[in-house]
């Protein structure tokens, strides 16, 4: 199965592990902040990441010392499910995190967590890997981060405009709270500090890659457009030659302009810039054309 741009986003970061428990346990905070279920009567995580499902168990012993109750068996494929069931182990995580386990209704970032700046990242990873995604930007510019948590989306968006002095925009769907951005560079930004910068690279590679594209066919049709008017040009100037011929004002007229006449004639698809080169003597653009006009008047004052 091809893995999505998201997906290989998400890789990316999981390349890089905590090294210090803090972290550890400031990227676990995110995960739980941000994944399918973080209550008293259970926490539960799934994902379609392998990356991720091989960095979860890493996380957990690190910033906990425990293991998760239930966990999908490495052949599995699809979505990836982790549980952790027993009380004792729910109860540590919460006091970890100020919290009373019996009451986790109104759950929010605990600042001292992520106190640090290496503590804010992790947290903002452990976020981006349970409840985020990027759109492929051949498709589209869009991240998010996901929450059921109201108060959870409100501090992250002030942590975010603290740490990436950008503000994302805010919505809901679907009974969850969504922190997204739109913006191709704030994306790049943000895929950089949650450290996946050949990601941040593919992003700011597709939009040149569309702004190339947007010159060329602006280019085209301008060319188009020019070539048009060239032809349009080219054939009044021709009927107009063919009118004065056959009224017999063709030969009563100046040589230079019989000169230019001749030379249309014989090259109904050149350029003036072109016809005025084959002028004796050659002559400028400006000329040409004004020898061309005379033309184009005096066969309209034959008919």
């Amino acid at each position: 199965m091809a893995v999505s741009f998201s997906g290989n986003t998400k890789a990316e970061i999981c390349r890089y592990n905590p090294a210090k428990r803090c972290c550890a346990l400031a990227e676990c905070f995110g995960i739980l902040l941000f994944c399918n279920s973080f209550r008293w009567d259970g926490i539960r995580i799934i994902t379609e990441s392998r990356e991720f499902a091989q960095l979860l168990p890493k996380l957990f012993k690190k910033a906990f010392g425990i293991t998760f109750d239930m966990m999908p068996e490495e052949r599995n494929t699809g979505k990836l499910n982790f549980q952790i069931i027993n009380r004792d182990k729910i109860h540590q995580i919460m006091d970890a995190y100020g919290f009373n386990a019996n009451d986790t209704l109104s759950l929010h970032i605990n600042l001292p967590i992520v106190e640090e700046d290496c503590c804010k990242a992790a947290f903002f990873k452990g976020a981006f890997l349970a409840g985020g995604s990027v759109t492929d930007p051949a498709k589209g510019y869009h991240i998010e981060l996901t929450t059921t948590h109201s108060s959870v989306a409100r501090e992250c968006d002030s942590l975010m405009q603290e740490i990436l002095h950008f503000q994302p925009k805010f919505t809901t769907r679907g009974g969850s709270h969504v922190l997204y951005l739109k913006q191709s560079d704030l994306i790049s930004d943000c895929l950089t500090y949650l450290g996946a910068p050949v990601a941040a690279m593919g992003i700011m590679e597709a939009k040149l890659e569309k702004e190339l594209n947007n010159k060329v066919n602006r280019r085209c049709n301008c060319d188009d457009a020019n070539t048009s008017k060239v032809v349009e040009a080219a054939q009044e100037q021709l009927s107009a030659i063919r009118i004065l011929k056959d009224r017999g004002a063709y030969q009563n007229l100046p040589v230079k302009l019989q000169q230019a006449a001749r030379a249309r004639e014989e090259n109904p698809e050149a350029s003036l810039t072109e016809l005025a080169a084959m002028m004796s003597p050659p002559i400028s653009k400006p000329a040409m054309n004004h020898r061309l006009q005379k033309l184009v008047l005096l066969s309209q004052e034959e008919t």
